[in-house]
C-alpha cells in the first residue's frame, strides 16, 4: 500500500504482562501513543518533512514518563540514568546520535544537534553536553527524570540478581524498552528516530542499539527507514535496521516480507523485540516477536490506530 505520508512509533517492545495491565493504564499508554503520532501527524499534514515528524514524535514520547526515554528513562546498576538516542534521514543518510547522556531535556533534540551542528555521528559524554549547552538545548534536574516505578524497577532487578536469578528470566519490560518513530513525507522522503533509557539495572557505560546507525536507527530514501527496540546487542550483532534495507536493496524483498522474517529470526537466536518501518512507497511494517510492544501509526487519512499486544489497532 503507498499513501501520501506515513508514520509509525514505538514505546518500546516488553510491555507490561498481561495480567498486570489494567484498563486505566491501558488506556494512559493508548493516549501516550496518540499524543506522539498527532505530533508528528501535524508536521506531516502540513507539508513537514519526514525528519522533523518523527522528531516530534519522539519528543512527545520522552516528554510521557509511560516510555523508557526522556522523563521516563530506567536506571542503571548504580542508581543513575543513561540516555541514547539518535536521528536519521533518509535523504542523504546524514546522521546523529548521542549515548550515556545526561541533563538534554528531551534526547532526541540532542542526536539532532550533533547532526546538525558537528561534523560528527555520535558524541558521548562532555563534548555531547557542551554541544547541547552551546545550541540551547533545555537541560533538566534529577528531580524530572526520576520517577517511583522505575525506581522499583531496579530494586526488584538489583533483587533478583542478589538472589542468583538470570537476568534473562526477568520480565520483558524491566529488561528493555524504547521509543522511536519512522516517517515517508509527501516529498518522498523518509527519517527515522530513536531514544531510550537502555536496559534496567545496566552496568553503567553500557550502550545499545538505539544510537548506532544500521542497529536500532536506519533511514535511506532508496528503502526504508527503520527504529528497532528490544534486547539491543542482538540487534547491534545482527545490524537489523540495515539489515532489513540490504534485503529490500539486494533480495527485492518488500518491506513487511524482510521486516517479519528477521524479527522471526532474530527471536529463534534470543534476541527479544521489535521495530517499526516504514518504505519508499509508504508501506509500513510493525513486527515484535515478544509479549507485546507499544505500536501506532497513521497514513495520510490521518486517523491514529494503536495497540500494545498482538490484538486488533484501536483508532481514535
Amino acid at each position: 500500500m503507498t499513501t501520501e505520508f506515513a508514520l509509525a512509533i514505538h514505546g518500546g517492545a516488553g510491555t507490561l504482562r498481561r495480567g498486570e495491565m489494567s484498563r486505566t493504564r491501558a488506556a494512559q499508554y493508548h493516549a501516550g501513543l496518540r499524543r506522539a503520532l498527532q505530533a508528528g501527524r501535524d508536521v506531516l499534514a502540513a507539508d513537514g518533512s519526514a525528519l522533523d515528524a518523527v522528531t516530534a514524535a519522539v519528543v512527545a514520547l520522552e516528554d510521557e514518563p509511560l516510555f523508557n526515554a526522556g522523563r521516563g528513562a530506567v536506571f542503571t546498576a548504580a542508581g543513575t540514568q543513561e540516555m541514547d538516542a539518535a536521528v536519521m534521514d533518509g535523504r542523504e543518510r546524514r546522521a546523529g546520535a548521542v549515548a550515556g547522556i545526561f541533563g538534554p531535556k528531551n534526547p532526541v533534540l540532542a542526536a539532532r544537534a550533533v547532526m546538525e551542528h558537528s561534523p560528527h555521528v555520535l558524541l558521548i559524554g562532555d563534548g555531547a553536553l557542551a554541544l547541547c549547552r552551546e545550541h540551547g538545548l533545555q537541560f533538566a534536574g534529577p528531580d524530572y527524570f526520576f520517577t517511583e516505578s522505575r525506581w522499583r524497577a531496579l530494586q526488584r532487578t538489583l533483587d533478583l540478581e542478589r538472589g542468583g536469578v538470570a537476568d534473562e528470566t526477568a520480565d520483558e519490560a524491566r529488561r528493555h524498552g524504547t521509543v522511536g518513530a519512522v516517517a515517508r513525507d509527501r516529498h518522498a522522503n523518509l527519517a527515522a528516530a530513536t531514544s531510550t533509557g537502555g536496559m534496567t539495572g545496566k552496568l553503567p557505560g553500557r550502550v545499545g542499539d538505539s544510537p548506532v546507525i544500521g542497529a536500532g536507527t536506519y533511514a535511506d530514501n532508496d528503502t526504508c527507514a527503520v527504529s528497532a527496540t528490544g534486547h539491543g546487542e542482538f540487534f547491534i550483532r545482527y545490524a537489523v535496521a540495515h539489515e532489513i534495507a540490504a534485503r529490500m536493496r539486494h533480495g527485492g524483498q518488500p518491506l513487511g516480507q524482510a521486516a517479519r522474517d528477521l524479527i522471526e529470526q532474530l527471536g529463534g537466536l534470543g534476541g527479544s523485540g521489535g521495530l517499526v518501518a516504514v518504505s519508499r512507497g509508504g508501506e509500513l511494517a510493525l513486527p515484535f516477536n515478544c509479549g507485546g510492544m507499544y505500536r501506532g501509526y497513521l497514513e495520510a487519512d490521518g486517523i491514529v490506530y494503536t495497540a500494545i499486544y498482538d490484538e486488533p489497532y484501536r483508532s481514535a
